[in-house]
C-alpha cells in the first residue's frame, strides 16, 4: 500500500428538500385546506477518526464527496425523507484544513473522534405552514437551502512518542528493529527508509510508548535536496527527539559535520521543534575500537557543544538499547505526570505542538512554491530556446 500523508478533498453537503404546496381533495370534505408538507434536511460531511487506518490513499484518486439530498415534501404533510450523512473515515493523527481560509479546522487525535465539515442544507416549508386564520388558502411556499462546499486539505501527521533524527545510514531503521516488532527494510544504500515507520517498545508489562522512523535527513534538504523535509512533520507531536550519529566513519570530522547539517535542517524547517527535547544516540560503536572507543565520543560531544543527554548504543546487537529506552520511558512518564497536575504546563504543551505544525506548514509550502517557480523557469528557457531554433532554421532558408 502506497503511503500518502496528504491529499486535497472538495465536500458539499447535500441541499435541502424543497417544500410542497398542496391542498387537501377528498370526498364528502369541501374546503379541505393546505396540505404542504415540508423537505428532508440535506445530509452532512463528517470526518471520523478510524483506529484501522494508516494512510490517506483513500483519498488520493477520488477528491470530490457529496452527500444526499434531501427529499421534496408532498401533500397528506408528508415531510420529505432527509439526506443520509457522508462520513470520511481518517487515519488518528489527521488535520483537517481549509483551503480558502487558510485555518485548521479539526486536529483528530483519538479514535472515533467525529468532526462536522459541511453542514447540510436547510429544508424548505410546506404551504401548510402558512395557514393563518386570514390566510386559509396559502400558496406560499420555500425551496430548500443548498449545503455548505467547501476546499478542503488533509494532513496526516503519525502520533509516536519519539522520533528519530540522522542521516541515511545513521542506523534509525535498525534501531527500530532492535527495540520494537517493527520490522522496516534495511539494506547498505542511502534512502532505504522511503515512508515513516512505527514501532511500539514495551520497556515493561503495560509500559511502552510509540517510536517513530522518517527517511534521512541530508544537508539542503530545506531546499528540495534528497527527499526534502516535509517528513519532519511527522515530529512534531513527539515528546522527544532521539539524535543518531553514526560514529564509525572513515572521515573523523564526519559525524560531527553530518550532526550539525541535521539541526541545521530542523531549525529551517521549524526553530518550536528544534527546541523540543533532542537526546544525543552515538550509534555503531561496536565498529570502534575498544580502546578509542571513548575517546571518539567524547570528541564529537565536546565538538557538538552538546549539553543534553548523550547515549552510546550499538542497535544491531542492542547494546546500549535496553537503559535507553528505559530512560525514555521515565521521562515520557514524567511529562504525562506534570502535565496532568498542571493545567498550565498541558496548554503550553498543546500551543507548542500547535506552533511546530503552522511553522512546517509555512515551509513546506514555501518549499513548494519554489519547485514550481523553477519548473516554470525551465519551461520559459526551453521555449525561447525553441523559438530561437526556428528562427535560425527561417534564416537559413532565406539564405539558400
Amino acid at each position: 500500500m502506497k503511503f500518502v500523508d496528504e491529499a486535497p478533498v472538495f465536500v458539499e453537503a447535500g441541499k435541502g428538500g424543497n417544500g410542497c404546496m398542496s391542498f387537501r381533495r377528498e370526498k364528502f370534505i369541501p374546503n379541505g385546506g393546505p396540505d404542504g408538507g415540508n423537505g428532508g434536511k440535506g445530509g452532512g460531511v463528517y470526518v471520523e477518526a478510524e483506529n484501522n487506518l494508516n494512510t490517506l490513499v483513500d483519498y488520493r484518486y477520488q477528491r470530490k464527496f457529496k452527500a444526499t439530498n434531501g427529499e421534496q415534501g408532498s401533500g397528506a404533510n408528508c415531510t420529505g425523507k432527509q439526506g443520509e450523512d457522508l462520513v470520511l473515515k481518517v487515519p488518528v493523527g489527521t488535520t483537517v484544513i481549509d483551503e480558502d481560509l487558510e485555518e485548521v479546522i479539526c486536529d483528530l487525535t483519538c479514535v472515533g473522534q467525529r468532526f462536522l465539515l459541511a453542514k447540510g442544507g436547510h429544508n424548505g416549508i410546506g404551504n401548510s405552514c402558512f395557514k393563518s386564520s386570514t390566510n386559509r388558502a396559502p400558496r406560499q411556499f420555500t425551496p430548500g437551502k443548498p449545503g455548505e462546499e467547501r476546499n478542503l486539505r488533509l494532513e496526516l501527521k503519525v502520533i509516536a512518542d519519539v522520533g528519530l533524527l540522522g542521516m541515511p545510514n545513521a542506523g534509525k531503521s535498525t534501531f527500530i528493529r532492535s527495540v520494537s516488532h517493527a520490522r522496516p527494510k534495511v539494506a547498505d544504500y542511502p534512502f532505504t527508509t522511503l515512508v515513516p515507520n512505527l514501532g511500539v517498545v514495551s520497556v515493561q508489562q503495560h509500559r511502552s510508548f510509540v517510536i517513530a522512523d522518517i527517511p534521512g535527513l541530508i544537508e539542503g534538504a530545506a531546499n528540495g535536496a534528497g527527499l526534502g523535509i516535509r517528513f519532519l512533520k511527522h515530529l512534531s507531536r513527539c515528546r522527544v527527539l532521539l539524535h543518531l550519529v553514526d560514529v564509525a566513519q572513515h572521515d573523523d570530522a564526519a559525524p560531527v559535520a553530518e550532526a550539525k547539517a541535521i539541526i541545521n535542517e530542523l531549525v529551517r524547517f521549524s526553530p518550536a521543534l528544534a527546541r523540543r527535547d533532542r537526546w544525543l544516540v552515538l550509534n555503531k560503536v561496536d565498529l570502534l575500537p575498544e580502546d578509542g572507543r571513548e575517546s571518539v565520543c567524547n570528541r564529537i560531544v565536546s565538538e557538538l557543544g552538546w549539553e543534553g543527554s548523550v547515549y552510546r548504543t550499538a542497535a544491531i546487537n542492542g547494546l546500549g538499547t535496553e537503559r535507553l529506552c528505559q530512560d525514555i520511558m521515565c521521562f515520557i512518564e514524567e511529562k504525562n505526570r506534570q502535565e496532568a497536575e498542571d493545567k498550565v504546563l498541558a496548554r503550553m504543551e498543546t500551543e507548542h505542538c500547535a506552533r511546530v505544525e503552522e511553522e512546517g506548514r509555512i515551509r513546506i509550502h514555501e518549499q513548494a512554491e519554489q519547485r514550481r517557480l523553477k519548473r516554470r523557469h525551465m519551461m520559459n528557457k526551453e521555449v525561447q530556446f525553441d523559438e530561437s531554433e526556428d528562427h535560425c532554421k527561417v534564416e537559413v532558408t532565406c539564405t539558400h
